[in-house]
């Protein structure tokens, strides 16, 4: 089966039946020309017997028509051999080896194939780039749909982590733990960075001092992040650790995140400490919520920080973006 995308424009085809006669003297300086231009043999033989054999019996323009019609139909196979060809009579410049009354007419045509050459290469060099860009667009678009698949795939792997642990009553330990790794993970999709269950050791016996269930930083900022599975409303006592670690560090913010609500001293007291330390107190459920929208936890994150930080208000509880 024939790919018209390998074969001559009409106007090509017709215009080197017209030239390349007027380029050769003879019948066999026209299939020498072919020939040198890489033309399969097969394509040839008819035309050598009959230049051999009884060279009045064809003309140079049957020749060249037949030959080129025979080098079409080989499609891509014989694509280096046609271009070769136009490129001989582009770049052809001996036109005194030409009968003089052919001269003008060879030059004339000369000059119009490479107008048509230069012009066509000019709209495939076009379309190629429009190509390209078109590809460049698919390809975003694609790889933006796959991407968002993917994240759209890991938030309901976390979500469904975060509702197994409301079956976990008997493994409060375990569960405690399990929590850190699913609001890690949670931190991760939204590309804030994460340092998981960090532990600051002795130098002396390498014993650990302090434990912090989670270091997250995102606008330039650093939080050490708590995280409490608690069935009472957090209190002042269940804050203060955290604090204490706050002010152990000078440029440290916190987060506070529990499965409970917050006892109104326990957010005074925050409000008491926000000139000099930011702590935002923060709930699973919103977390949750955030989840089952798919919402966007840095938005979350920053209108809890705004609020804490402009309006002192450490519990802008946030189920809804």
């Amino acid at each position: 089966m024939n790919d018209d995308r390998y074969h001559y424009p009409t106007d090509v085809f017709n215009l080197l039946v017209d030239t390349i006669p007027l380029l050769c003297k003879s019948k066999k300086d026209v299939m020498l020309m072919l020939e040198g231009s890489g033309i399969h043999s097969e394509d040839l033989s008819e035309m050598w017997l009959k230049v051999n054999t009884n060279r009045e019996s064809v003309s140079k323009y049957e020749i060249v028509r037949d030959v080129l019609q025979k080098a079409n139909r080989r499609g891509d196979s014989s694509l280096a051999a046609r271009r070769e060809v136009i490129k001989r009579v582009v770049e052809f410049e001996e036109f005194s080896t030409c009968w003089r009354d052919d001269i003008y007419k060879a030059k004339s045509n000369v000059i119009d194939l490479r107008k048509i050459v230069n012009a066509k290469d000019t709209f495939t060099r076009m379309k190629q780039e429009r190509d390209r860009v078109q590809e460049e667009h698919i390809n975003h678009i694609r790889r933006e749909r796959d991407s968002r698949i993917a994240r759209q795939k890991e938030i309901e792997e976390i979500r469904n982590r975060l509702n197994s642990l409301f079956g976990m009553d008997d493994q409060p330990q375990k569960r405690g733990k399990l929590l850190e790794g699913v609001l890690n993970d949670f931190f991760k999709i939204y590309g804030i960075l994460v340092k998981e269950d960090f532990k600051r050791t002795n130098l002396t016996d390498n014993s650990v001092v302090e434990q912090i269930d989670g270091i997250i930083e995102f606008d330039n900022q650093i939080y050490l992040v708590e995280m409490k599975w608690l069935k009472t409303p957090v209190g002042v006592n269940e804050l203060g650790q955290h604090m204490f670690r706050l002010y152990s560090r000078a440029d440290a913010r916190g987060i506070f995140i529990s499965t409970s609500d917050y006892t109104s001293p326990a957010i005074n007291e925050c409000i008491s400490h926000l000139n000099q330390k930011t702590m935002i107190l923060a709930t699973v459920k919103e977390f949750a919520m955030l989840l089952m929208h798919e919402g966007d936890l840095l938005e979350m994150l920053r209108k809890k920080v705004h609020a804490g930080l402009i309006e002192k208000n450490p519990f802008l509880e946030i189920l809804s973006l």
